[in-house]
C-alpha cells in the first residue's frame, strides 16, 4: 500500500523509522505521565492502580489488534509469535530471568527507558549493559545458549483456540473491569487507553499502512529488546548500517519522555549511591538482557503488544516474567529481614 501515497523522496525502510518516531515520542510522553511500567504491579507501593493503568491498555491494543486482523489489514501468520513449535523452556526460564532483573533494577526496560529520559543516569546504564546482553544473546557469545534452548519445543497450536474477536472481547472487558475499580482518575485511564493504542497503531503502520511489495518492512510494533539493540548498535555504527523501526521507537521515547519531564517539571539528574546499589542494578540489566531474547519479549514486546496476537508464547512469557518478579521480590524480603540487633543495611534507591 505505500507506494499508493505517491512519496517521491521516502522509501518504506526510511518512512519507517519516522513512523516509529512518533510511536515513540507518544509512548513516551504517555507512559512519563501515567508511570506506565508492568513492575509497578508486582513490587510498586501503588499496585492497584498501576495495574489499572497497564490493563487499560492492554484493553484498547487488544480491541484494536484484533479489529486490524478482522478488517483484513494486518495478520499474524508469519509472525514469530505463530512460528510452529513452542519453545517452552527458553521461554519459561527467559521470562524468569526477566521478571527477576526487573526488581532488582526497580523497572521494567521500557520504563527505564523513560527514565532513561528524565535524567536517571541509573537507568541509561542498565539501558546499555542490557542492549549489550541481548545482542550477545541474539547474535553473539551467548546465542549458543539461545539455540539450544530454543529447540526444545512443545508441537501445539500457536495461538487460542476459537474465534478470536471472542477472546479479545473477553480480554479486554476483564482487564477494564478491574481497571474500573482501581482507584484511578478518570483521565489517568483515558491517558493509558491511548498508550495501548499505539499497540494496534504500529501493527497497521508496519503491516498496512507503510507496506511494499518491493521494499517489505517487518511486521512489529511496540517493544524494547530487539529495539534496544538495534538502536545501541546504530549509535556506534551508523556508518555502517541504515536506522530500523527499533531505532527510531527507542529515540522518540527517550525524546517523548525528556519533553514531557522538562514541561512538567520533573527533569531531574539521578545516580547511583554506592558500588553495592550499582552491581544489583547491573546484576537486573544482565538478567533482563538474556531474558528478554530467551523469553521473545519484555513486559512491552511480549505482554502489551503481544497478549493482543492472541499467541500461547506470548501469554506464557508475560506470565513467566510476572513469576519470576513475584520470586525475585519474596527473595529480597527474605534477605531484608534480618535478625534483631543486625546491622541495619539502607535499601537501594529505587529507580522511580
Amino acid at each position: 500500500m505505500f507506494e499508493s501515497f505517491g512519496f517521491e523522496t521516502l522509501t518504506a525502510p526510511q518512512a519507517v523509522v519516522w513512523y516509529a518516531l512518533a510511536l515513540g515520542l507518544a509512548f513516551g510522553a504517555l507512559a512519563q505521565i501515567t508511570r506506565f511500567c508492568f513492575r509497578r504491579i508486582i513490587d510498586g507501593d501503588d499496585r492497584r492502580q498501576a495495574a489499572g493503568v497497564w490493563l487499560t491498555a492492554l484493553a484498547v491494543a487488544v480491541l484494536g489488534t484484533q479489529a486490524a486482523v478482522a478488517q483484513g489489514w494486518i495478520t499474524f501468520g508469519d509472525h514469530r509469535f505463530m512460528a510452529p513449535g513452542l519453545p517452552v523452556l527458553a521461554i519459561v526460564l527467559g521470562g524468569l530471568m526477566f521478571g527477576a532483573g526487573m526488581i532488582l533494577t526497580r523497572g521494567c526496560i521500557s520504563r527505564l527507558t523513560v527514565l532513561g529520559g528524565t535524567g536517571n543516569l541509573r537507568a541509561v546504564l542498565v539501558l546499555v549493559v542490557f542492549a549489550v546482553v541481548a545482542h550477545a544473546t541474539l547474535k553473539g557469545v551467548l546465542a549458543p545458549v539461545r539455540t539450544t534452548l530454543g529447540s526444545i519445543t512443545l508441537d501445539v497450536a500457536p495461538a487460542l483456540p476459537g474465534p478470536a474477536l471472542l477472546w479479545a472481547a473477553l480480554i479486554a472487558l476483564a482487564a477494564l473491569a478491574f481497571a474500573l475499580r482501581s482507584g484511578n482518575r478518570t483521565g489517568t485511564l483515558v491517558l493509558a487507553g491511548l498508550l495501548g493504542a499505539l499497540v494496534p497503531l504500529g501493527w497497521v503502520g508496519t503491516g498496512f499502512i507503510l507496506f511494499d511489495t518491493f521494499e517489505p518492512i517487518p511486521l512489529a510494533s511496540l517493544s524494547f529488546t530487539a529495539p534496544t539493540t538495534e538502536a545501541l548498535f546504530y549509535t556506534i555504527a551508523s556508518t555502517a548500517i541504515e536506522p530500523g523501526f527499533g531505532t527510531g521507537l527507542v529515540g522518540g521515547v527517550l525524546v517523548g519522555a525528556a519533553l514531557t519531564a522538562l514541561i512538567r517539571g520533573q527533569f531531574q539528574w539521578a545516580s547511583f549511591e554506592s558500588a553495592r546499589q550499582t552491581g544489583r542494578y547491573m546484576a537486573g540489566a544482565v538478567l533482563m538482557g538474556a531474558g528478554g531474547v530467551l523469553a521473545g519479549g519484555c513486559t512491552v514486546g511480549a505482554g502489551l503488544s503481544g497478549i493482543p496476537t492472541l499467541s500461547l508464547a506470548a501469554i506464557l512469557a508475560i506470565s513467566a516474567i510476572g513469576v519470576g518478579g513475584l520470586a525475585m521480590r519474596a527473595g529480597l524480603s527474605a534477605v531484608s529481614a534480618e535478625p534483631a540487633g543486625s546491622t541495619t543495611r539502607q535499601a537501594p534507591q529505587p529507580a522511580e
